[in-house]
């Protein structure tokens, strides 16, 4: 595979992920007899209504965390952090969905992935810059 071929493959199976969940909302929808745009009134719809909303929130952290490791550290690693914030996204949702109190490790797991991504990336940059300049 080319250049970055891993952490590509890894944003499409974010990207996947995150259509899953929008596909879990109109399961949701459609079992609770609750029309778009009603936002409310079936605790289950709520849930992966927030479930899907949370997820969103998390891409553009993500993401770019995601892309910027792999560029200024190692696109591997890049790409395995990628998979184990997959992993704790679906934790997440299948814990919160079953019972808010659930998802805490789903969170606290795809939490540390994005901060390795996020902290890693800054950090390297920063060194970069000090060391080799602009």
């Amino acid at each position: 595979m080319g250049p970055h071929s891993w952490v590509a493959l890894v944003t499409i199976a974010a990207i996947l992920v995150y259509v899953w969940m929008g596909l879990r909302v109109g399961g949701a929808r459609q079992k609770s007899g609750i029309a778009a745009p009603t936002m409310t009134g079936d605790p289950v719809l709520e849930r992966h209504i927030r479930v899907q909303a949370n997820t969103l929130e998390w891409l553009p952290i993500f993401l770019p965390a995601l892309w910027l490791f792999a560029l200024y550290w190692n696109d591997l690693v890049a790409a395995g952090l990628g998979v184990i914030w997959i992993i704790g996204r679906i934790l997440y949702a299948l814990g919160y969905v079953a019972d808010p109190g659930k998802r805490e490790l789903g969170f606290m797991i795809q939490a540390l992935a994005a901060a390795v991504l996020l902290f890693g990336a800054a950090g390297r940059i920063v060194w970069t810059l000090a060391v080799v300049g602009a």
